[in-house]
């Protein structure tokens, strides 16, 4: 059954109501009038809706039945990446939203390669944040993870701090490894992973890391690249919550 994003505004009085590229969707899907969809909220709620209008760029469904959202974890992972080169951040967006992230952050570090000017972080969160709502619709989630980018590095550390779960992963030497890592934090709810680029993090990095309370923990004697680590993190995450 075709899925499609809706903001809560546009449905009401049992009627979803669309318009723009999901009306245009609608049409290059060619679902006719008395056809079944998927509308969703975009804050974990399903709506089944029959089709009643179709064309000159709006359309309205009828909502037969309203259910929660099967495709939210029932934890919150936040991603934090250090900008990757070329096209890695694409990928990052596109698997942690299929894996059930809920939001990706991305932030300078030491030792990125990559080091975008505002205005070009801009650019590239209006399509990042595209990404996100494709791999949303594709995956089947009940809300869009937003993308979005803090200016420093302390910022991207203090902020992750905050989760019940906060690691730092890490390819140097760690007292703890992520699955010792999660067990000692069991019954966490709100989990960040912050990961490093091309480069890696500097040592003064991690001392920061470390003492704004972030967890560092090991992935094990292989190293992964900037764009594996965060998605075998939210993996295990997801696994060992009982959400994969």
């Amino acid at each position: 059954m075709p899925r499609f994003f809706v903001a809560a505004s546009n449905i009401f009085g049992g009627v979803a109501y669309m318009d723009g590229k999901d009306a245009e969707h609608l049409k290059v899907l060619r679902v006719k009038k008395g056809e079944e969809i998927i509308i969703c909220d975009g804050q974990g709620k399903d709506y089944i809706c029959r089709v009643t209008e179709v064309g000159g760029g709006s359309a309205e469904a009828e909502i037969v039945e309203t259910t929660v959202s099967a495709g939210e974890p029932s934890v919150s992972c936040r991603v934090y990446a250090a900008y990757p080169k070329g096209d890695k951040a694409e990928t990052i967006i596109q698997k942690s939203v299929e894996l059930g992230a809920t939001e990706i952050i991305f932030f300078p570090s030491e030792r990125c390669v990559s080091k975008p000017d505002t205005s070009s972080v801009a650019k590239k969160l209006e399509r990042w944040n595209k990404i996100s709502r494709e791999a949303a619709m594709q995956s089947q989630r009940g809300s869009i993870p937003a993308v979005r980018a803090v200016g420093s590095y302390n910022e991207a550390v203090s902020e992750a701090a905050e989760a019940d779960l906060p690691l730092f992963l890490y390819e140097g030497k760690c007292k703890i490894g992520l699955l010792d890592a999660m067990k000692n934090n069991d019954g966490f709810k709100t989990v960040s992973v912050v990961t490093g680029s091309e480069g890696g993090f500097s040592p003064e990095e991690v001392e920061k890391a470390e003492a704004v309370g972030l967890i560092c923990a090991s992935m094990g004697p292989r190293i992964l690249r900037c764009e594996t680590a965060p998605l075998c993190a939210v993996s295990a995450i997801m696994l060992y919550s009982g959400n994969l």
